[in-house]
């Protein structure tokens, strides 16, 4: 094998890994102002932000968070936190967090949600978060209805 060859491969490795990186990076930047924008609409048409509840893998159990914020889609899965941050709401099943809840770190924004996911799976972040502020039946809540959408004036349902 030619050791140019293995040399030239190697840099277009890394110069492909760094480029990959700027273009994530990119677009995380874009999804954390559609979260901060989000954020901002949702306080100022009134549509309250909710406890959030993490659930464990299996789905059976669910664990306070201490947050608040508004769950993108029905399955509560993952949410927006009124702090601006997008979270992953699945966490190992545990009996202490039972009692103590869970703690939740801030996962990377997206501005398509399950990329690489089953057909139909892919949605852009910013058509969930239109849902939410519409009040769209399907905004996330459960039970249809988008979350928070209770804390509106007038006591709009």
């Amino acid at each position: 094998m030619d050791p140019d060859w293995a040399a030239r491969r190697g840099q277009a490795i890394s110069a492909h890994a760094r480029d990959l990186e700027r273009r994530e990076e990119a677009e995380t930047r874009r999804a954390r102002e559609m979260l901060t924008d989000f954020v901002r609409a949702a306080l100022e048409k009134g549509i309250a932000p909710v406890p959030l509840r993490a659930r464990s893998y299996d789905g059976r159990q669910r664990y306070r968070t201490g947050l608040h914020g508004w769950y993108l889609h029905g399955d509560e899965a993952m949410a927006v936190g009124a702090d601006g941050e997008f979270y992953i709401l699945s966490v190992p099943g545990s009996v202490r967090a039972l009692v103590t809840g869970v703690r939740l770190r801030p996962d990377r924004a997206r501005t398509v949600i399950g990329e690489g996911g089953r057909d139909g799976d892919r949605v852009a972040l910013r058509t969930l978060l239109d849902r939410i502020l519409a009040g769209a039946p399907d905004g996330g809540a459960p039970g249809g209805g988008a979350p928070g959408v209770t804390g509106l004036p007038g006591g709009a349902a």
